[in-house]
């Protein structure tokens, strides 16, 4: 849900939002974003996926996952601030890593879809990653049970790569990772 646009919002603004609030917030474009707490569904999922990629990551130590709420600040354009499910960086961007933050472009973002998210995580979020070079975004449809990735290519995302809950997905940013979407689509 977007927020009516009073003024364009500044990190100092968002880090000022109320604390314990059950609601994430994310500015994108200068307009403040509200999302309710996921259910359960896209929790489940984004644990599996989490759980997954950092069993590998733990055997295999090619940089860190994290979770949401984790902010992911693209600089230097100061009026971007997401919080996706799922964040992937690489230890040849390790530098993006701050004590409070990830300052910087991923390596793979995630994005779990929900009724209220899905239009601005297919729109939006897919147009603000291209734009700021992200080499590869996941939309995880859990009604589908399917996942889209988009990869750069030539700085644009080409048509997605689609896979359904039969399917193993593999990326280039976590090679050897070979993942079951029915793993990942389990409850």
């Amino acid at each position: 849900m977007k927020t009516a646009k009073l003024k364009e919002w500044t990190y100092e603004d968002y880090l000022a939002l109320p604390e314990g609030d059950p609601f994430r917030y994310e500015v994108i474009n200068g307009d403040l974003y509200m999302t309710p707490a996921p259910n359960l569904r896209h929790q489940r999922i984004s644990m599996n996926i989490s759980r997954i990629v950092s069993s590998f990551l733990h055997q295999n130590p090619l940089g860190e996952i994290f979770s949401a709420p984790c902010d992911v600040i693209f600089v230097p354009e100061p009026l971007q601030y997401v919080e996706p499910d799922l964040v992937f960086v690489s230890k040849e961007r390790s530098a993006i890593l701050t004590e409070k933050n990830i300052q910087g472009v991923p390596d793979l973002l995630v994005e779990i879809l929900s009724q209220t998210t899905k239009i601005r995580d297919r729109r939006l979020k897919l147009s603000l990653y291209e734009r700021f070079g992200v080499p590869e975004y996941w939309i995880v449809d859990p009604e589908t049970e399917s996942v889209q990735v988009f990869q750069l290519v030539d700085g644009r995302y080409p048509a997605s790569l689609e896979f359904c809950k039969t399917d193993i997905l593999e990326s280039p940013h976590l090679p050897g990772l070979a993942i079951s979407l029915s793993d990942v689509f389990s409850s």
